[in-house]
């Protein structure tokens, strides 16, 4: 699987990545699938170097050749898995299109200000090869191989999802998993290979949730609450974890980036907890819940009670804290996890949300009485939607957010957004004693774009970051 020679991508370890290069640049994934602009989707380049004349401003658009594909997350071709293979260099950046089934291969190496197309995997030749369609997650391999996540069939059935290899020449490859063994639903992955473990994460069908989301569907059971667990590299499936009723939808997860832990933890949205999942001493996983958001009882919405709705989390790669988003509560939050069994809250800032100031949504407490949250104008902004993707500096000292999630979801919970697109914030983190603080130096406002108002996802930094590293 490699071995420890300096002269690959990446880090040796998580702690010597903490020493990289500061960030300059960070790409962004925009959206116009869904909005009624008909226009491409694209990929920006953001200057986020204070010291730069085009400091907190898209320096460069990428627009993808095809109308309609919804970009979403995103990965890299190598990583610090790759670090002891001399032949191997961080170059492409991977973009999977979830509504449209097509994979592009952009090159960030000619000039990473300006990135351009390599290739496209057409979703054509993935759904002939391996049956495969609605690619999500994508994470590089030490053998070279891309592995992605994909979601459903062309169909938009759960039944045959699973996850699509390519080759270093991003060649369809096949699948990874063996046959007969795909997941229940799929959404999100990790490995872990020095516990020979790979854990992914589960949604639902894609014919249920890109129409937007409808609570009958989650009591009909279309709506996902499982970890499955395979072997790795071989693809078995060895353990579905259920996590019942306070699990239901677990999406996006990380194991510590200490390749010897073995424990980890996934956000799980609708039931709005963090799920830690562990390995157990006779080698099978087992799981608990490690946080939980209340719901707030609330006033002139469609329930009575507002979930946080977590959509994203991620781990610092020093594994000392752990983040997450409640995307319609609108805060993010900083949770210390140097004891893993027992998160303490050391920061929390609201970004947005459904509460906020100037909402017709208002929170009621215990005794009665109403509040919403006070979220800051930024550079004379108010901050629309609520946060959903976040991204952290090597350092541990920047974290990032857009606003977000999916497009018919953006419509139904937070129509304003689309109409007037996305932003993106920075925030100041104290890694010391915790704590968080909107920068105020730093706004994109997505809603003053050239071809109108788009929505803003997933964030990559071209030298690796913490959801996209796995050290081996």
């Amino acid at each position: 699987m490699g071995c420890c020679k300096r002269t690959g991508p990446g880090y040796a370890t998580p702690l010597e990545a903490m020493s990289g290069p500061k960030e300059t640049i960070i790409y962004v994934n925009c959206i116009y699938n869904g909005t009624g602009r008909k226009k491409p989707d694209f990929l920006a380049t953001v200057d986020v170097d204070p010291n730069s004349p085009t400091y907190s401003k898209v320096i460069h658009r990428l627009s993808m050749p095809y109308i309609g594909d919804e970009l979403h997350h995103s990965g890299w071709n190598a990583c610090s898995s790759c670090h002891g293979d001399p032949s191997s260099t961080r170059r492409f950046l991977i973009l999977p299109s979830v509504v449209s089934g097509r994979v592009y291969v952009i090159d960030t190496q000619k000039n990473p200000k300006a990135p351009s197309l390599h290739k496209v995997v057409e979703s054509e030749d993935i759904v002939e090869k391996t049956g495969l369609a609605y690619p999500h997650t994508s994470h590089c391999l030490a053998s070279g191989d891309i592995m992605i996540s994909c979601l459903g069939d062309k169909d938009g059935n759960a039944k045959g999802n699973g996850f699509l290899l390519l080759d270093s020449e991003f060649n369809v490859k096949g699948r990874w998993e063996k046959p007969g063994h795909s997941p229940l639903f799929s959404y999100d992955f990790w490995y872990q290979p020095r516990h020979k473990t790979m854990i992914s994460s589960s949604l639902g069908a894609p014919a249920t949730f890109t129409r937007g989301f409808n609570i009958q569907h989650v009591k009909d059971g279309l709506y996902a609450r499982h970890l499955h667990v395979y072997s790795w590299p071989d693809g078995e499936l060895k353990q579905t974890l259920d996590l019942g009723e306070t699990g239901l939808t677990p999406l996006e997860m990380r194991f510590l980036h200490d390749p010897c832990k073995d424990t980890g933890y996934v956000g799980c949205a609708y039931t709005s907890n963090i799920v830690r999942f562990f390995k157990t001493e006779d080698g099978s996983w087992s799981h608990e819940v490690a946080i939980s958001v209340k719901p707030l009882k609330v006033q002139n919405w469609i329930l009575p009670e507002l979930p946080g709705f977590i959509t994203d989390i991620l781990i610092s790669i020093d594994d000392r804290f752990l983040y997450f988003i409640n995307w319609l509560q609108g805060d993010i939050r900083q949770y210390n996890i140097e004891d893993p069994k027992n998160p303490v809250l050391v920061g929390q800032v609201y970004v947005g949300g459904l509460v906020q100031k100037g909402s017709p949504v208002v929170a009621v407490t215990e005794d009665g009485k109403t509040w919403q949250s006070d979220v800051p104008e930024i550079q004379g902004h108010r901050l629309r939607g609520g946060p959903n993707m976040i991204q952290l500096s090597l350092d541990g000292k920047r974290l990032y957010a857009t606003n977000s999630l999916f497009s018919t979801w953006d419509r139904q919970f937070y129509p304003e957004l689309v109409e007037k697109g996305s932003h993106m914030l920075q925030i100041d983190v104290d890694t010391v004693k915790g704590g968080l603080k909107i920068n105020p130096n730093f706004f994109i406002d997505f809603g003053a774009e050239p071809d109108g108002p788009c929505m803003a996802h997933e964030m990559r930094y071209p030298g690796g970051d913490c959801t996209s590293d796995i050290w081996i």
